[in-house]
């Protein structure tokens, strides 16, 4: 068994890490979890076909391969709503993604869904969620820096940042350079989604404990404000908190 081989089987397994959280942590409740879940369980079964392990016929790969690549920035572009701060970072993320489907569609029906088609929307995709995600990581390092505070959020934008950055030297191997060392350039991509899988899974579980954290914040809120609303007596002053239905509310 050589480095191929076995970095071709942890990669695979690393992308479960942050499947069986996001089921287990009931973190898909929220919108853009269930694009993330979706984004991984993509990969992996793609990740499967291309090494072997589930067997397909070979235009089911392709075209696999062709909607997985197509899905890619979209999916993940979906997820940082999650991450955004702001009501005007998140139009601006969904405004992306719109546009970028339509691109999509435009150049693929022209190019009959073909590889070169692959090759003329992925760059943009990539440059996307790279922008998006220099912006988010940018701020929440500062805020764990500065104030210990955000680390999942952090973690989950750095993971994604390292991930897409190791697809742009993708890229330029493999369609631009247009390589000829096939398993050198599958080498690059199983060891980066091998590290990022792992980044982001614990920037789930931090993510996933200020969840539980503000929850039991809110019950308690909601606890005293029974106490006291049949009194004279003023509810205490709230605690400013992340509002957890901004997921919902920034995709109405």
């Amino acid at each position: 068994m050589n480095l191929y081989t076995i970095m071709g089987m942890a990669s695979s397994i690393a992308f479960l890490i942050p499947i069986f959280l996001i089921l287990v942590l009931k973190l898909s409740t929220y919108r853009s979890f269930k694009a993330l879940l979706i984004y991984y369980i993509s990969v992996f079964l793609y990740n499967l076909m291309t090494e072997g392990y589930l067997l397909l016929p070979e235009n089911i790969i392709y075209y696999w391969g062709i909607v997985n690549n197509m899905m890619d920035a979209p999916l993940m572009l979906a997820f940082l709503v999650y991450l955004s701060p702001s009501k005007n970072l998140t139009k601006q993320i969904k405004v992306s993604i719109y546009a970028f489907i339509l691109f999509e569609l435009v150049v693929m029906i022209i190019t009959k869904f073909s590889l070169n088609g692959l090759t003329i929307i992925i760059a943009p995709g990539l440059l996307l969620v790279i922008y998006f995600c220099l912006q988010l990581f940018s701020r929440y390092a500062k805020m764990v820096v500065e104030h210990n505070k955000s680390i999942g959020k952090a973690f989950i934008s750095g993971s994604i940042l390292f991930a897409y950055g190791c697809f742009v030297l993708l890229y330029a191997m493999f369609y631009v350079a247009k390589t000829n060392q096939i398993e050198d350039t599958f080498l690059v991509y199983f060891m980066g989604t091998f590290i990022s899988s792992l980044l982001i899974s614990t920037g789930l579980i931090f993510e996933w404990k200020r969840i539980k954290q503000v929850k039991e914040l809110k019950i308690t809120r909601k606890e005293l404000s029974d106490i006291y609303k049949d009194t004279n007596m003023a509810v205490p002053n709230r605690t400013a908190i992340v509002d957890l239905d901004f997921d919902r509310e920034a995709w109405n």
